[in-house]
Order: structure tokens, then C-alpha cells, then sequence
């Protein structure tokens, strides 16, 4: 009798806590800049999870270190649920690019829920000699080393998924990093670089308006948005390289918090506004239970890990 009124008193306040979370408002932390991909996500999201829960979502920007700032602010925090982070794949990446970064996704990360994936493209200028990805392939099986493709930097994902296209095509290519995505765009459109990997929302405009050339989205199928662009699996099958987004909080976060705010994120992005604004960013709706995360984050951190591993990929 007494191990189970003990039992009843330890679950109590988890009971109580979960029915009156949020007693305020919560912070969102995004590890870029407003203005991108993951804060425009994370705004379109936040109004609906308010709407929801009664307490306001508060967007609030760490950008550093590729969602490394942000992480750190977030493993430091209270774990009642008012501190979150929307965090993506590059994230979960940051441990094996950065010896110096001490945090633990696996451990460190309590996984919320699924929120949406954001394919890349791969791209070239309109004078390169491919017209999609098998063409890419032999253009640079003929010539190794002969090409320079562009990322945002040195550990980006855009970077780790052309590391990814290397190992799975057997072809070689110098990574040339530039300092964020805008940097890159003008070398590209000019044809002083003729290959990189950008966000697929970036690619539309040109590649319609004929500056570039998009040769295939980095995600598993083709993007609903643009169903005129293949996906690279088509030729090389088993192929993604699409980070996932997706809603983090520290650790040791209670369960029914947890389970109360991933029913609330999972109703959010399946409801038809969210939905048609997610594919206006090119990003596709992916929603997931904490289980669920938790399984994909532990095999992405191995499988980016992997990549730079194998790649030989360092930080100066």
C-alpha cells in the first residue's frame, strides 16, 4: 500500500505540471538569423502552438555555429517546457564538424517533435555540361577534381550532402566554402563556380528565370512544390541528404510536457494553412511522436558523423 501512494504522490506533480503547462509565455529558440528558412518556419508554426496552449510563442533568434548558440542556450535552460529550440539536421551535425563543441544531441536534446523537411538542390550554371544527375555524374567521373562546388561553409549540410553525393556516386569535386548562401549566388550564376547545393526555395527563382540550372532535390521524392525537379534517389537509390526540422527541449524535460506540447506541434503542422505555407518555403510537412524523433536523431547523428568522418571534414 504505501509503495503505491508513493507511486500516485511521484506522479502527481508531473500531473499537475502537464495541465497547467504553459503557466507563461515560451521562448522558441532559432539558431539563424529572421529573416531564413528555419525562422520563417518557426514563425509560421509559433502563432498556432499559441492558439493552442493559451501563452504566447515567442520567436527568439541565437544564430551561431549552425544552430550550436542556440543548442547550448537551450541545454543550459529550466526543463519545465518554456525554453524550446526548433532545430534542424545541421545541428545534430555540429559535434563530428566541431571538436570544440561539447554538446551531446542524444543525451542532451529532449526530442518534442517532428515539424517539417527542407530539401536542398543541387544546381548548376546553364554552361555545364549536365542536364541532371546521371549527366553530373559522368561529367565528373570524366574530369575528377577538375570541378568546384560552392556550400554556405565548411560543415554546412549543404556541404555534407555533396560529401554524401561523392561517397554514393564514386566522383570528386573541390569544395569551395563561402561565407553564408548569398555570398555564393553571384559566382554561381556567373559560372566562376558551376555546382552547388542550395536551398530549394532559393533555386526557383533562378533556375525559371534561367541564371541556373536545378538538377535534382536532395530529398527522397520528388518536392510537391516542384515536381518538375527529380530527386537524386531516382538515380542514386537510397540517396537523402534533406535536413529535417524539428522541436527540441532540455534535457530531462517531464514526459507528460513533452507529450503535451507534441500534440499540439503534430495538430499545427497537419492543418491545412500551415501546410500550404510550408510549401510556399519549398519545405514539406513531417510530422513525428517524440519516439519517433528521437530514433531519426540518434541515426542522423551517426550518419553525419559518418560522412565527415570519411570526408576528412574539420573546423580551422
Amino acid at each position: 500500500m504505501r509503495r503505491v501512494l508513493a507511486a500516485i504522490l511521484l506522479l502527481l506533480p508531473c500531473t499537475v505540471f502537464s495541465q497547467d503547462y504553459p503557466a507563461r509565455a515560451v521562448r522558441v529558440l532559432v539558431g539563424y538569423p529572421a529573416g531564413g528558412g528555419m525562422d520563417t518556419i518557426t514563425r509560421i508554426l509559433a502563432p498556432k502552438l499559441s492558439e493552442a496552449l493559451g501563452q504566447p510563442f515567442v520567436v527568439e533568434n541565437r544564430p551561431g555555429a549552425s544552430g550550436g548558440v542556440a543548442a547550448e542556450a537551450l541545454v543550459s535552460s529550466a526543463p519545465d517546457g518554456h525554453v524550446l529550440m526548433m532545430a534542424e539536421s545541421g545541428t545534430l551535425a555540429l559535434p563530428a564538424v566541431n571538436p570544440r563543441v561539447t554538446l551531446d544531441p542524444v543525451r542532451q536534446l529532449t526530442p518534442v517533435g517532428g515539424v517539417a523537411i527542407l530539401p536542398m538542390t543541387f544546381v548548376v550554371n546553364p554552361s555545364f555540361p549536365a542536364q541532371n544527375t546521371k549527366e553530373l555524374i559522368a561529367a565528373l567521373k570524366a574530369s575528377p577534381g577538375k570541378y568546384g562546388y560552392a556550400s554556405p561553409g565548411v560543415g554546412t549540410m549543404q556541404h555534407l550532402a555533396f560529401e554524401s553525393f561523392k561517397r554514393s556516386a564514386s566522383v570528386d569535386a573541390l569544395h569551395i566554402p563561402y561565407k553564408g548562401a548569398n555570398a555564393m549566388m553571384p559566382d554561381i550564376m556567373s559560372g566562376q563556380v558551376p555546382i552547388a547545393v542550395i536551398s530549394t526555395i532559393a533555386a526557383m527563382g533562378p533556375a525559371r528565370s534561367g541564371k541556373i540550372r536545378a538538377i535534382a532535390v536532395t530529398s527522397p521524392q520528388r518536392v510537391p512544390s516542384f515536381p518538375e525537379w527529380p530527386a537524386m534517389a531516382e538515380t542514386l537509390p537510397g540517396f537523402s541528404a534533406a535536413p529535417r526540422v524539428f522541436v527540441v527541449a532540455p534535457p530531462g524535460t517531464p514526459a507528460p510536457v513533452v507529450q503535451k506540447l507534441a500534440a499540439a506541434i503534430r495538430a499545427a503542422v497537419i492543418s491545412r494553412d500551415v501546410q500550404e505555407s510550408f510549401a510556399k518555403q519549398g519545405a514539406e510537412p513531417a510530422p513525428g511522436t517524440s519516439a519517433e524523433l528521437g530514433a531519426q536523431i540518434a541515426e542522423e547523428v551517426k550518419r553525419w558523423a559518418a560522412v565527415v568522418r570519411e570526408a576528412g571534414i574539420k573546423l580551422e
